[in-house]
């Protein structure tokens, strides 16, 4: 009799891991770049090991192989839905680092970003490291874990997601994610007009003078200033802001 189950067995874990290892893959904190592939992996497989007893009596296992290729790919779909929704959140970091950096005039200065593997600039490459950290340091990955398991309370499975529910909850996520870029970005937004509206009334009351080559030092050393003021203050709104979302999906 425990021979026979293996197939079944076999077939859940296999299920399991595929919503689990695609959420690991996406996740923020622990499925970043450059965190070894190897480590992401174990992580996938122990934790889809412990889920297996819960989420066996939730995945019924067809006797055809269409049907369980279907319920793979459903699996998969799912877990690649849930991931990249949090990777929008995640993302708020990036876009909030190229607006800081078009302020500051530093939108020049890239540099490649870890995370990413692509050319971005500097300030949203610390950024975006910086929250890694902290996501890291309060723990919020765990809530990410805890997150995974809920995911089959709230997306049993059994099929394909409905693609209107799944582009829904994709968009609002994406706007929530701009909309919180901007609001991690706003107070050097307001520097960035303050200065320049001060900038075009001084070249007007001094036209002899040379503006433009006292604009980008100022407004590299006023935007450094600012930024080490409200740094601790644009990390707590993001940190709530990503915690916020992750709980939405382990509460419902």
């Amino acid at each position: 009799m425990q021979i026979a189950i293996l197939p079944e067995i076999s077939a859940v874990f296999a299920l399991v891991f595929a919503r689990v290892g695609t959420l690991v893959m996406l996740m923020p904190g622990i499925g970043e770049r450059f965190v070894f592939s190897r480590a992401r992996l174990s992580l996938a497989f122990f934790v889809a090991l412990m889920l297996v007893p819960m989420a066996r009596p939730l995945l019924p296992i067809p006797a055809s192989v269409p049907g369980i290729v279907g319920l793979l790919l459903g699996e998969i779909l799912t877990g690649l839905v849930i991931g990249l929704c949090a990777r929008f959140v995640m993302a708020a970091l990036q876009t909030a680092g190229t607006l800081v950096a078009q302020s500051m005039g530093l939108g020049f200065a890239m540099t490649v970003d870890p995370s990413g593997g692509l050319q971005n600039p500097s300030i949203g490459n610390l950024l975006t490291m910086l929250g890694i950290t902290l996501i890291l340091v309060t723990d919020l990955h765990h809530v990410a874990i805890v997150a995974i398991h809920e995911s089959y309370r709230l997306l049993p499975p059994g099929g394909l997601p409905g693609m209107g529910d799944a582009l829904g909850l994709a968009i609002r996520t994406a706007s929530q994610g701009f909309s919180l870029a901007v609001q991690i970005a706003s107070p050097f937004i307001i520097f960035g007009l303050l200065f320049n509206v001060g900038l075009g009334v001084l070249a007007r009351m001094m036209p002899q003078l040379q503006v433009f080559f006292l604009a980008v030092p100022a407004s590299i050393l006023g935007g450094m200033l600012v930024l080490m003021v409200v740094m601790g203050v644009m990390m707590s709104v993001f940190l709530e802001s990503l915690g916020a979302f992750l709980r939405q999906l382990t509460v419902g």
